[in-house]
């Protein structure tokens, strides 16, 4: 029978192993020169700047002001 310590020792593995997951997702659709959201190419300077990013500024910027307005 697991005791405290297993049970949170199993939460904390499938956490981490669920951030995992979704940063190698967000990796790999970084790794496109397109937005996610309008299928333009992403600027250069942003690639450079943020090599992660998988959109452009502009949608970047509208995602981040749904994200203030849901709070």
């Amino acid at each position: 029978m697991a005791d405290n310590a297993d049970r949170a020792a199993i939460t904390i593995q499938q956490s981490l192993e669920a951030a995992l997951a979704r940063k190698a997702n967000l990796a790999q659709q970084a790794a496109s020169d397109e937005c996610i959201d309008c299928g333009y190419e992403i600027p250069a300077q942003r690639r450079q700047a943020a090599p992660w990013a998988a959109t452009c500024i502009e949608c970047q910027g509208i995602r981040e002001q749904k994200a203030r307005q849901g709070r």
